[in-house]
């Protein structure tokens, strides 16, 4: 039977081992238990077989183990509103096996403690006088490994590979491999929301992902290479760590080769005295006179052999990628070999709802990053977390620059600085990061961490002189912050959120910049978690939601919506809001790149956030796919790496005014744009009302132009108009939409119509008695008060900033209306809207008859789903009536004025035929002074950084 046992072994050996006869893969069953008492050390599980099977690589979630959520499920992850777990109206939602929950994606089955893990195997005799290296890329997170029931040691990285040297525990033939993984936090804490191990975006799972193996290496090897490239000499430095392990010291050579994919550069040949420790060696290397660089627009890559060759006999091999790249800051300015770059960034905060953990392998990132790419950024912020070698790889081949930061959110329960176990490990974890990642030309810039709380100013300063003193390859700043963090004065870039938001409590326009929010800044500086614009749910996303999470928020926020009868309304909202968010996005990015002292922007985010009370943010999905109502090619229009940009002062016209917009570009191209033509038109519904072309010229790239300016006479416009203007340089193009409203010079006749400010007993007469009655509910609302709506829609979440206003987002609209018939629009907010709509009353209609649509329908925060309206009509008795809260007092601006045109046009009209009948009970219970039910968040709680008593950051 023993012999069987071996024969099967050797076979299972066999068919696991690699091409590398010095690598033995361990993927494949593993033994597996949960220990959740915590009991298994003390029992000796590590000499035992496990009862259990498990894949790996893979967690104990894509294996289907762990537990079901309940109310009690012990979360990674702050959870600031409470109200779920009070609020009677969720209780269907908290039952045993129907849990949905709004804060985050749900996972099928959940475990935070330690978890066993053991596989038997087969080393090769041929091994008997090597080292043996124990190798997994990806564990979450902290490992205890024993051999043959012999602890190998303990490591804790979430950003690297673990690797335990277990030569000395090792047997001839079948050995014993047992892996504990712990998930939890308790020796140290990285700070709870911290995207490595947040239930908020991956999740805090357990397991082990990537590559898993054994490898053989000789007593003496090449432990590290790092490469440090010189451009201006067109040379590299080749650091090279070498392991001896015999205590004899020994002459031998190193043998250096580089190639670029297509030739392959002289061999360097160096001999070396091997010492009886560890040493390290520095060999320069010249590339010749071809050097081809890296850059966004080149993503030229070369790959280092070097050879460690004793008594010429090759011994060790080591391999790297590399980028001829260089990266500086100076005048406030951040350069890429000599060529001064503009960050267009997004965060990537480790959200892959099918596994639950990031990918590791080249195809999946390439798909990631490309959807980046495709939208016009060229730079990925890794908010709180470092990605797995893949990424890097990846946004080397396309040219993305990359800010990894060493996985710690030091906030929210924990802190830098203050002497806690985080401060060594966040030094320790940036240790081992740049040495896993350095090499890699994409990882231009490093943040210790996100908006860090306590004494980290003095403590991470130290260290930032000390990597800008030893390493050059890419710049250093403390921290990604908000606006009360303290900035680090050893910090090369910024990147906080000071030059951000939309200046719209007044008029929108498209000539505000940010110069003034940074002008006592000399440093770099990129804006720090940029939009945040929300967009409503789009549940037809449920269905993707195929693996190890299901969007049970999504399911929620459905039901909501169903149960306040608006169910087939979804898409429509989905729409409408995307397209105020979008334009939001538009106009913010816009403002950044004619602000021409900062360097870049970070997005939050291009893509969905799901958690933090479910961030619905992303124009792109969370799987990086368009919704729907704007692609990747559209975005790309305001946010490449050349845009043309109009200042418009404003977006409401009246046809006595002449338009004057000045023309500009924001080029930050591979080169010049030689000898272009920049063209400008303006039309209306299809028709070309103008066009010019500017002055011919040369546009440099990396910076903003002026271009000219563009006069047109708006007198040609007689009625109310929407127009375009669309500037085309080249094969770049950019429009802005505009609206043109005719002067009035006749009165509106109003006669047939009884205009009135309060729902009295007058215009309840007039309305039983066959009156149109145009109530004016504007500064009368008393159901809905509460409801606070700007232009602008909702900030991040409702959820998660307590009822922050705003509390909408957006507007759906009946655009064929024929209310609409002398007031052009879409069926979703736009410019024209934002003196009617920005800080008027919202009417909240819950009592009206489920069928009933209004109008103009505000898109209430996802959470609630109110029934909400601020234009509609009715019949009341033998009478008709139009209820508004918009501001259309004619004085307020030529929009207001307009629309209270077209309203009363159509009230005069034959059109005019509300097919809703009502009581007038209904509507005066808009206006009634009660008290009514407020929404209850269960907590005086917030996000740390919104506590107003907090003591400011130092």
């Amino acid at each position: 039977m023993k012999n069987i046992l071996l024969i099967l072994l050797a076979f299972l050996f066999a068919t696991s081992c690699s091409n590398e006869s010095n690598k033995l893969d361990l993927a494949g069953d593993w033994q597996f238990a949960i220990d959740q008492k915590d009991v298994g050390e003390a029992q000796k599980w590590y000499a035992e077989t496990l009862t259990e099977t498990i894949q790996l690589p893979g967690s104990m979630m894509t294996n289907n183990k762990g537990f079901d959520p309940t109310l009690k499920t012990e979360w990674t992850g702050s959870i600031y509103d409470s109200s779920f777990f009070f609020n009677p109206t969720l209780e269907k939602y908290r039952k045993e096996g129907e849990i949905k929950f709004p804060f985050w994606l749900t996972p099928n089955k959940y475990y935070k403690g330690a978890a066993w893990y053991r596989k038997e195997i087969l080393l090769p005799s041929t091994w008997k006088e090597k080292r043996v290296i124990l190798f997994m890329e990806r564990p979450h997170w902290q490992t205890t490994v024993w051999i043959n029931g012999k602890k190998a040691g303990m490591q804790n990285s979430l950003s690297t590979a673990h690797q335990y040297d277990i030569t000395n525990l090792v047997k001839d033939g079948l050995n014993a491999i047992t892996i504990v993984v712990d998930n939890r936090s308790d020796q140290v804490n990285v700070g709870p929301d911290s995207h490595s191990i947040s239930d908020h975006t991956q999740g805090n799972w357990n397991g082990i992902i990537g590559d898993i193996y054994l490898e053989a290496k000789e007593q003496v090897f090449i432990d590290d290479l790092q490469i440090f490239p010189d451009v201006d000499n067109q040379k590299v430095t080749a650091r090279i760590k070498i392991k001896n392990h015999t205590e004899v010291s020994t002459n031998s050579e190193l043998k250096l080769q580089v190639n670029n994919g297509n030739s392959t550069l002289e061999t360097l040949s160096k001999p070396i005295a091997i010492k009886a420790k560890d040493q390290i060696i520095e060999i320069e290397y010249s590339m010749g006179q071809n050097v081809k660089l890296w850059d966004e627009f080149t993503p030229n890559i070369y790959e280092m052999k070097v050879a460690l060759n004793i008594d010429g006999q090759t011994q060790d091999i080591a391999t790297s990628t590399f980028g001829m790249r260089k990266i500086e800051t100076y005048d406030g300015k951040i350069f890429i070999n000599d060529r001064q770059i503009y960050m267009r960034g997004t965060l990537e905060c480790s959200t892959f709802p099918i596994t639950g953990y990031p990918p590791t392998d080249l195809e999946s990132w390439k798909k990631v990053l490309g959807a980046i790419k495709e939208s016009g950024l060229n730079h990925v912020r890794f908010h709180s977390h470092c990605p797995p070698e893949a990424a890097f790889t990846a946004a080397d081949e396309l040219g993305i620059y990359l800010q990894p930061e060493a996985a710690s959110w030091p906030n929210h329960g924990t802190s830098l600085g203050n002497n806690r176990p985080i401060d060594d490990y966040i030094i320790a974890e940036t240790d081992r990061i740049i040495k896993a990642y350095g090499n890699h030309p994409s990882f231009v810039m490093w943040a210790y961490c996100n908006e860090p709380y306590g004494r980290y100013v003095p403590f991470l300063n130290e260290d930032l002189k000390k990597r800008k003193e030893e390493d050059n390859r890419r710049i250093y700043t403390a921290a990604a912050i908000g606006k009360s963090w303290s900035v680090n004065p050893e910090s090369e870039f910024i990147v906080r959120s000071y030059p951000r938001g939309l200046p719209f409590k007044k008029q929108p326009n498209s000539s505000f910049n940010y110069e003034d929010r940074i002008s006592n800044e000399s440093r770099a500086y990129v804006t720090h978690e940029m939009g945040q614009y929300c967009v409503f749910p789009d549940f037809k996303e449920i269905d993707k939601y195929t693996g190890v999470y299901k969007a049970r928020n999504f399911e929620m926020f459905r039901d909501i919506l169903n149960d306040h009868h608006m169910g087939d309304q979804a898409n429509d909202f989905l729409m409408a809001s995307g397209k105020l968010q979008a334009l939001c996005y538009k106009a913010e990015i816009e403002g950044q790149l004619r602000t021409s002292t900062l360097d870049g922007f970070q997005l939050l985010g291009l893509n969905d956030f799901p958690g933090q009370g479910s961030a619905i943010i992303g124009l792109l999905n969370v799987f990086w796919e368009e919704k729907g109502y704007i692609t990747k090619e559209e975005i790309k229009a305001f946010c490449g790496a050349t845009v043309p940009l109009a200042k418009f002062n404003k977006f409401v016209f009246t046809n006595d005014e002449k338009l004057s917009i000045p023309i500009s570009i924001a080029h930050f191209g591979q080169n010049d744009l030689e000898n272009v033509s920049p063209k400008i038109t303006i039309t209306s519904n299809g028709v070309q009302l103008f066009e010019t072309t500017l002055e011919t010229k040369t546009i440099p790239t990396s910076q903003l132009s002026d271009l000219g300016i563009i006069e047109f006479n708006l007198n040609k416009l007689s009625k109310a108009s929407q127009c375009k203007l669309e500037v085309s340089i080249g094969t770049f193009k950019n429009s802005w939409d505009f609206w043109v409203y005719p002067t009035e010079k006749q009165p509106v006749k109003e006669d047939a119509i009884y205009y009135t400010t309060s729902f009295d007993q007058k215009t309840i007469d007039k309305l039983n008695a066959g009156a149109k009655v145009l109530l004016d509910a504007s500064g009368k609302v008393e159901n809905g008060k509460d409801i606070v709506a700007n232009f602008t829609p909702v900030f991040w979440n409702t959820s998660w900033f307590q009822m922050r206003p705003p509390h909408t987002t957006g507007l759906l609209i009946q655009e064929n209306h024929p209310i609409f018939s002398d007031f052009p629009t879409s069926y979703h907010s736009d410019y024209q809207w934002w003196e009617l709509v920005n800080g008027q009353q919202i009417m909240q209609i819950d009592n009206f008859p489920e069928s009933f649509r209004p109008i103009v329908q505000p898109i209430d925060t996802w959470f609630l789903s109110r029934r909400l309206a601020q234009l509609f009509e009715v019949k009341i008795g033998e009478g008709k009536l139009i209820v508004t809260s918009l501001n259309i007092d004619p004085s307020n601006g030529p929009a207001s004025s307009q629309l209270y045109k077209s309203i009363v046009q159509y009230m005069n009209s034959v059109d005019f035929n509300p097919q809703d009948e009502m009581k007038s009970s209904t509507i005066e219970e808009l206006f009634e002074v009660k008290v009514r039910q407020k929404v209850n968040m269960y907590t005086k709680d917030s996000p740390d950084e919104l506590q107003p008593n907090r003591k400011k950051k130092k």
